[in-house]
């Protein structure tokens, strides 16, 4: 008898499935919804979870170089998870651009926005701009960019009123702090609502969404399968719905 208990307790250890794993993955404020989507799918498909926390891309490389136990970045931009690799945070060879993000100048005033941004060179229209900090966050240094552009940079710069991340620069346009603001296309492109101008892409620098496998995730096959399923089909669809571009090279 004993015997047979223990080969029944030996098939249940090796019909059991694999314990599931996890990832913290640090993820640009534009990219909130996406990423909770794409976490969602990921779990439902893969059994593993990821544990996301947002903010700005500046921000965010700051709490990564002091020690945050992230696994994963997904910036706004390029520039810090190369950053990251050259300063041995990351590790080398694994960053890819996971999305090519798209600038839009949005108030929640139906008439107040026109398509060609022309609204920019009427400050008298309106009493706050709202953009993203632009030192740490790339929408908010790719708005500067555009304004600059148009030539209206000093016109405006004392109408500016700054988030912290692009989701708070989001939300004063939300609820009517600021007139109208540079946000990102995926927080908008749901809404029927208000008035926008997608920015023509050249006026500012592309907008190159990179990913990168932090030191601290390296042994962490959760970490590796998340990354895997970013670059994966399911999860270009869910980035593409929410009306960002995909690298040409992907």
């Amino acid at each position: 008898m004993k015997f047979v208990l223990s080969i029944l307790a030996a098939l249940t250890l090796f019909s059991a499935p694999a314990q599931a794993g996890e990832t913290h993955v640090a993820v640009a404020a534009n990219f909130t919804a996406t990423a909770k989507d794409i976490a969602a799918e990921f779990e439902k498909k893969t059994g593993n979870t990821a544990i996301l926390s947002f903010g700005s891309t500046g921000k965010l490389y700051t709490q990564i170089a002091n020690g945050a136990p992230f696994q994963i970045f997904l910036a706004a931009d390029d520039v810090r998870p190369a950053k990251a690799e050259d300063e041995g945070l990351a590790v080398a060879g694994s960053r890819f651009t996971y999305a090519m993000g798209k600038l839009v100048l949005y108030s929640t005033d139906k008439t107040l926005v026109d398509r060609d941004g022309a609204v920019l060179a009427r400050p008298d229209a309106f009493a706050k701009l709202a953009i993203a900090n632009p030192n740490t966050a790339p929408y908010g240094s790719a708005a500067v960019e555009v304004m600059k552009a148009k030539a209206v940079y000093d016109a405006v710069a004392d109408r500016l009123v700054q988030g912290d991340s692009i989701a708070q620069t989001f939300q004063f346009v939300e609820t009517g702090n600021a007139a109208l603001g540079f946000v990102a296309l995926s927080q908008v492109i749901a809404s029927k609502q208000g008035s926008r101008w997608i920015v023509p892409q050249d006026l500012y620098t592309p907008i190159r969404q990179d990913a990168v496998l932090l030191k601290t995730g390296e042994q962490n096959e959760a970490a590796k399968a998340f990354l895997d399923f970013l670059k994966g089909p399911e999860a270009k669809k869910i980035i593409q719905s929410y009306g960002y571009g995909l690298d040409s090279a992907s």
